[in-house]
């Protein structure tokens, strides 16, 4: 057993200053001086990336000529990235009626059903005062508009209330329905944009989803009416409630007639100008199978669907709502149904006006009342009729809701206690299981072939009998990252008992600059670093005066040398652009450890040398992922390393199927574990696994925390 780090990072060293040399721009300007280094690279990949994704879904949306078949398996696709894969079961929807209130024509009652066990959704279902036979319906899906009685939320219904009112006036009937956030029982849908929940993308959760499965069942409540003409259903909204449509529409075919307002736009947007700023987490997909929004949209086809939008629309911009109209366009026009897709866009701001609604509406009147429809509707605006306490449904808040906390339960994942496998063999089974899914569902962002490293080697010097050579390699196109190789002096790496490849974090680069960069300034031309920590270098020195070790040292993309964000907040919108895309930046880190033992099997003497990983926090769960996918890591030293997935590292969908401990004990299969832990009864699956597989003690070794 040891009782310190092995070599620099494990020190623990004091604190120290570090201001990083800015080199690059800022996101969506031109270079500025004080943008961090690794800034203008970080644009530069989001980018590619971005256009990667929009040349894929343009290759898709070419080839329609088993639509059918194309859009079954979208369709499957998408269910699973709203955490409806496999779909809940339709459960009694215990609905009831509240109240019902009645003004100018036009009857209101209060609904409220259970979309799940414990999943309240509020609702007022507006229907003519005089009817004579089943009409067609309208689902209104409301966007963000918070309404308070008292302090208390009414639901954003009330806001849009206007919109039933002139459905129930001109021959509809119309339900429109809470949010989770804003709803009479307010649920959350910023959870990455505010709260820190990234475990979130961890566990495939996306409140998105939990709108979708509201609006289905919301169908499903309406079929049960006997007002409702359930083979002729509309669904609208706008903003939030624009996105919901899309969702609904896409999913559910019972949909016959989509116009969603305001609520899409393409992935340039979203990423490249910084719209996904203005938007909660509410209006995206998990996106595992990395689609540009133009998939989503071609998905009602060859329904009617019109795309309303205003001119002037700050988090929907023009020319990202053209681009996916166009796209889509194409999809209809291939179809012979060009007459089914509909374009509205009138000046204005992010905004509910009157211009837009009334080609909402007269799209409603031409394709579900057909000659029926109003020839003219001019005058389509409806007052609000009713007040807040005529539409609040709920006199009190239900014991059973799980509304507030519905991010815990909607989306199915491993157990939280896991159960050891009852034999070898069917660990066996499990862990191929589980590497198949990560590979497709998890990693599917990594470069399906590796690029050429393009190492250089910018750096050579010797200094109180150690070695430092410094220079940089390609992790995929365009991501550059530096590397810093010590060892004896006078060896070379064939010499070497073993290479530790340290996964250096933020603060372990600090450390590690203040550590070498006083003594060799030239390996860290361009990059600003601390004073010199003397008791670190002598410590340094030592180990290598006593042992024939290299030290390779590695920060991954984003930290150090590369750092792409000083602001919390704007590291926070990196952090969901890289989740939009489809990965996640621990996902990327990971593929740059794996480069990095590249880096290391491609040097001069590097390919049969033992090698070591090591690495602290998160990012001791990306190297115990390198691991997994790389062969020939002799051993881990894992510091501070988490069993539980939600803390770190953010990988998407992983919960649903593994968590660290399963994950830790495959990658034990093969190297030596040691983790450094405070808690080593949350390691006891590794254990217990490891006594299943017979394997010797050596192989895993939980040592005190550090």
């Amino acid at each position: 057993m040891i009782s310190h780090r092995i070599g620099f990072s494990i020190l623990t060293l004091a604190a120290c200053q570090f201001s990083a040399c800015y080199l690059s721009g800022a996101e969506g300007n031109d270079p500025s001086p004080d943008a961090p280094p690794g800034r203008a690279m970080l644009d530069d990949y989001l980018a590619r990336e971005t256009k990667r994704l929009s040349s894929r879904t343009e290759g898709i949306l070419k080839n329609t000529d088993d639509w059918a078949k194309t859009s079954a398996d979208l369709r499957r696709q998408l269910f699973e990235m709203l955490g409806l894969q496999p779909l809940p079961a339709r459960s009694d929807l215990k609905a009831e009626v509240t109240g019902i209130s009645t003004r100018d024509g036009v009857i209101v009652e209060k609904v409220v059903f259970q979309s799940k066990p414990g999943l309240y959704v509020t609702a007022n279902f507006y229907r003519p005062e005089e009817q004579s036979g089943p009409l067609p319906t309208i689902l209104y899906l409301c966007g963000h508009g918070r309404e308070e009685l008292k302090g208390m939320s009414v639901g954003n219904k009330v806001h849009y209330q206007h919109h039933g009112a002139w459905f129930a006036k001109n021959g509809y009937t119309c339900l429109m329905v809470d949010t989770l956030q804003l709803g009479e029982i307010e649920g959350i849908h910023h959870g990455t944009n505010k709260y820190d929940r990234w475990w979130w993308n961890t566990r495939g959760y996306t409140p998105a989803g939990v709108e979708a499965w509201n609006g289905i069942r919301a169908l499903d409540y309406l079929e049960s009416r006997p007002e409702v003409d359930a083979s002729r259903f509309g669904v609208t909204g706008r903003s939030g409630g624009g996105a919901y449509s899309w969702y609904v529409a896409a999913l559910d075919e019972r949909i016959k007639v989509a116009a969603p307002v305001a609520g899409i736009t393409s992935m340039q947007n979203h990423i490249v100008d910084g719209c996904i700023e203005g938007h909660c987490d509410c209006m995206f997909m998990v996106n595992t199978y990395r689609w540009d929004f133009p998939l989503l949209a071609s998905l009602v086809a060859p329904r009617p669907l019109l795309i309303g939008n205003t001119d002037k629309d700050r988090i929907f911009p023009l020319d990202g709502v053209l681009d996916v109209y166009t796209k889509t366009r194409q999809v209809y026009e291939s179809l012979g149904a060009l007459d089914h897709i509909g374009l509205a866009v009138v000046e204005g701001p992010h905004a509910d006006t009157q211009p837009l609604r009334v080609p909402v509406f007269a799209w409603f009147d031409r394709f579900l009342k057909g000659a029926e429809a109003k020839a003219e509707l001019a005058d389509a605006e409806a007052p609000a009729l009713f007040t807040q306490q005529e539409l609040k449904v709920l006199e009190s808040i239900p014991e059973n809701e799980r509304n507030t906390f519905i991010d815990e339960y909607f989306v199915s994942r491993v157990p939280r206690t896991l159960k050891v496998a009852a034999t070898a063999e069917d660990w066996g089974a499990q862990a191929a299981s589980i590497r198949e899914r990560l590979r497709f569902r998890t990693f599917r962002a990594w470069p399906t072939t590796d690029e050429p490293l393009d190492a250089t080697t910018t750096f050579r010097g010797d200094a109180d009998g150690i070695r430092l050579e410094a220079g940089s390699f390609s992790t995929q196109a365009g991501v550059g990252l530096p590397w810093w190789l010590a060892r004896p002096d006078g060896t070379n790496l064939a010499d070497l008992e073993l290479v530790v490849v340290n996964v250096l974090d933020e603060e372990g680069w600090k450390n590690f600059s203040a550590t070498f960069g006083s003594q060799f300034p030239e390996a860290f031309s361009g990059i600003a670093f601390a004073k010199g920590n003397e008791d670190s270098f002598r410590s340094e020195r030592d180990m290598h005066a006593s042992q024939k070790w290299g030290m390779l040292y590695l920060p991954p993309r984003g930290i150090g040398p590369t750092a792409w964000s000083v602001d919390e907040k704007d590291a926070t919108h990196i952090r969901r652009r890289f989740a939009l895309l489809g990965q996640t930046i621990d996902e990327m880190r990971i593929w740059d450890i794996r480069r990095g033992i590249a880096l290391l099997r491609g040097m001069p003497g590097g390919e049969n040398v033992p090698c070591w990983l090591q690495a602290s926090g998160p990012l001791a769960g990306d190297a115990l992922y390198a691991a997994l996918y790389t062969p020939g890591v002799a051993r881990l030293d894992l510091h501070n390393l988490s069993a539980r997935h939600e803390d770190g590292p953010e990988l998407l969908n992983v919960l649903r199927f593994a968590d660290l401990p399963q994950i830790a004990t495959m990658v034990g299969a093969g190297s030596r574990l040691r983790i450094y832990t405070d808690k080593p009864e949350d390691w006891k699956y590794l254990e217990d696994s490891a006594k299943l597989l017979g394997w010797p003690e050596e192989q895993v070794q939980l040592r005190g925390g550090m």
